[in-house]
């Protein structure tokens, strides 16, 4: 049994759900499939020009203590990030390029603890060298294959998936046909993939 589970590095509640999927998931002989992808070019289609929490600053306020709130209920350290979102571009471009390697997992959650409790800057590769250095690889040469035109156009090819499949919100989890979106719908998911 398999689980898709799509996430935005800049996303907010992509944070919660990417700390504790892969526990819940393995618990329950579930694997993960890792499917990073941008929300950027998502929101354009929609005609936003920024995230909806910014645009909206009584949803923005509201997510913000809804996120503390979750984070604190489930265990994982949390501060609000001084500038959102971050770009997280280069993140997704690693964690795309070596998707099916043992050690990106480790490399998301270092991500996201960059960005959601360390708050740097997710953007700058040093912080990414970093979260990969932290992780157990070379980042030297992980960037570089990272950052070759192949690299690229599967995030781009991956981002475009996301789009077909219905994808209009960070995270996802797919199950078969069934989209579960929202750190909130983490369970159900992986109830839904029992079944």
């Amino acid at each position: 049994m398999h689980i898709d589970f799509w996430f935005e590095f800049g996303s907010t509640y992509s944070y919660p759900a990417a700390m504790r999927i892969e526990k819940l998931a393995s618990q329950q002989g579930i694997h993960v499939n890792w499917r990073p992808f941008l929300l950027g070019p998502i929101f354009r289609e929609q005609g936003l020009a920024d995230s909806p929490f910014n645009l909206n600053p009584a949803k923005g306020r509201y997510m913000w203590r809804d996120l503390e709130r979750s984070c604190r209920a489930l265990g994982i350290p949390f501060q609000q990030p001084s500038q959102f979102p971050r770009n997280g571009l280069l993140a997704a471009r690693v964690a795309c390029c070596f998707d099916d390697e043992l050690w990106v997992p480790a490399f998301i959650r270092a991500v996201y603890r960059a960005n959601f409790v360390v708050d740097t800057d997710i953007a700058d590769p040093i912080v990414i060298s970093s979260c990969i250095a932290g992780a157990g690889e070379d980042p030297e040469a992980v960037l570089e294959k990272a950052q070759s035109p192949e690299s690229k156009q599967k995030l781009r090819q991956q981002t475009d998936e996301a789009v077909r499949i219905g994808i209009f919100g960070a995270p996802t989890v797919v199950v078969g046909d069934e989209l579960f979106w929202g750190n909130d719908r983490l369970e159900h998911a992986l109830a839904w993939a029992k079944s």
